[in-house]
């Protein structure tokens, strides 16, 4: 195996995000009508209560927690807790749906030079939140070496490998 200092474990993506829940049906239900994620065959094998679905490149596998009355009961909206977070094409249409399903939100905005993210949060049925964002108007900048990128656009090999340095020498005749 290639030795690849910015990517050990040569990762290529992010596959999916497991979460506790109280009702797999309550929880798939909001999964497929508020963020239009669709069920998926579940391995036969597996012995316990659970859900597979699929939407926007990535899956969500609802487990259904065997002490339910144990999960927290989180009733404010948090921006600064755990979250997966969604970009959208219109943050003005996912606002208008959010009301019209009467899911309650939080609005917030990031500024950095003169770019502007527009982000919504709310939770799904068991408290975990989720944000939906336009946080591909905020270009990717490396730390250290790279380039600039689109977070739409990324490529985890193409960010963490050094990018060349191109440099210009000037040969001065006499």
């Amino acid at each position: 195996m290639k030795e690849n200092a910015g990517n050990p474990l040569h990762l290529t993506s992010l596959n999916h995000v497991s979460l506790l829940c109280r009702s797999i049906e309550e929880s798939m239900n909001f999964y497929q009508k508020v963020l239009g994620f669709f069920p998926i065959r579940r391995p036969e094998s597996l012995n316990f209560e659970g859900a597979w679905l699929f939407g926007h490149g990535i899956g969500i596998h609802l487990l259904r927690s065997s002490e339910p009355e144990k999960l927290p009961n989180k009733t404010a909206i948090n921006p600064k807790d755990n979250h997966i977070s969604f970009q959208c094409e219109s943050m003005g249409a996912v606002e208008k749906k959010l009301e019209e399903m009467e899911i309650e939100y939080v609005r917030s905005t990031v500024e950095e030079v003169g770019i502007q993210v527009d982000q919504l949060f709310f939770h799904d049925p068991d408290g975990f939140m989720i944000e939906i964002c336009n946080c591909d108007s905020l270009p990717i900048v490396p730390l250290v070496g790279g380039m600039v990128r689109s977070c739409s656009r990324v490529k985890l090999h193409q960010m963490v490998q050094p990018q060349p340095q191109t440099q210009i020498h000037q040969v001065v005749h006499p």
